[in-house]
Parts: structure tokens; sequence; C-alpha cells
């Protein structure tokens, strides 16, 4: 259920917000219009969670949507019948995206790689390359000292790979440690 405060949005657009969450927002992500650049395959979707080093994360608070950039460590929980996405991100326990956290757990996501510029005989023929994955979560900020270390280990084994791991108390004191549980999300692929 969504938790947005509402304060500063137009009656209809609250109405709206308060009707969809009766409904539970986050059922699956719209059919894609190009679906024949559509990913499902299992194996191609963790590659390019692989090959990612940023994840965009679209949030709202009381000035408006925005977009953060992270960098971040992942995971996949298979259950049988589905395959879930885990991300993990740290910031300062502060600030704008910290507050529109707590204010609106719901958030977007997406996140891109493999760019290359396609070239075409005239100006509109050009295109680009790339692979990429939209979704839709819900972001918590991890409190114990154990989820911290966790989650920092993934950021840290997805960015650094092979680094010594050692994490002091106090910098885990200061750390705001997030973790986004992913409820739905879609590849996509223009080569």
């Amino acid at each position: 259920m969504i938790s947005c405060k509402l304060v500063g949005l137009s009656r209809s657009y609250r109405s709206d917000i308060m009707k969809k969450e009766k409904e539970k927002v986050v059922k699956s992500m719209r059919k894609m219009r190009l679906y024949k650049r559509e990913i499902k395959d299992k194996h191609i979707l963790r590659e390019i969670v692989a090959e990612c080093d940023v994840v965009r994360i679209g949030a709202m608070d009381q000035e408006g949507m925005f977009i953060v950039p992270v960098n971040f460590g992942y995971e996949f929980l298979d259950d049988g019948d589905t395959e879930r996405l885990i991300l993990y991100f740290h910031g300062a326990p502060e600030g704008r995206k910290a507050e529109a956290f707590e204010a609106c757990r719901q958030v977007a996501l997406e996140m891109d790689c493999g760019h290359r510029l396609i070239t075409g005989d005239y100006t509109c023929s050009y295109s680009y390359a790339y692979r990429s994955i939209m979704g839709n979560g819900t972001v918590e900020r991890l409190d114990s000292d154990e989820q911290k270390i966790y989650g920092l280990t993934k950021v840290m084994e997805h960015m650094a790979c092979g680094a010594a791991i050692d994490f002091n108390r106090s910098m885990l004191e200061r750390a705001a440690v997030y973790r986004i549980t992913v409820e739905s999300f879609t590849g996509k692929e223009r080569s």
C-alpha cells in the first residue's frame, strides 16, 4: 500500500492516488508496445543487470517527481515460479532522497547498458543500440548492522568485485543503506 504524503497535490490527483492505493498499485508492467524488443529470457535479464553500473530511481515528494542515479548491488531470489530482483544502495541518511523514500516507498527504476550508435543513410535513420531494465518496486531503509553489512557487501560485490570488504562501526552508523524489492520489471533490447 502506498504511504505517500499527499500534501501539495491537486485534489483530483490525490483522489487518483488513493483509488490506486486501494487497488494495489503495482500489479505488473504495462505490455511493451515494441514487443519484438522485449527480453523475457531470465538469463539475459540477469546479464543486463550484471552489466549495468547505475540504476536510476524515480521517486516523488512534495516538490514533484525526481530521478536519482546510484551505484547498486543486487541479488536474484528464485522461489520456483518467479524470480525476484532485489537491489541495494547507500546514501546519506538525510536530504531529499531519504525524505522522499520515507514518505512514499513506491519507486520506479531504470538501468541500461550496451550503448552503441547505429548509423543510417540519412539523418532520421540514425538510432541507438542499448539493453535496459525498467521496473517498479518498494524501497526500505535497512536498520540493523547485519542488514547494512549484507546490502553494502552486495554493492561491493557488484561494483568492486574482488576488493577487500571490511566495514567499521562508525561508517555503518552514518550510512543509510536501502533495499528495493522489485515487484515487476521488463527487459528491452535495441540492437
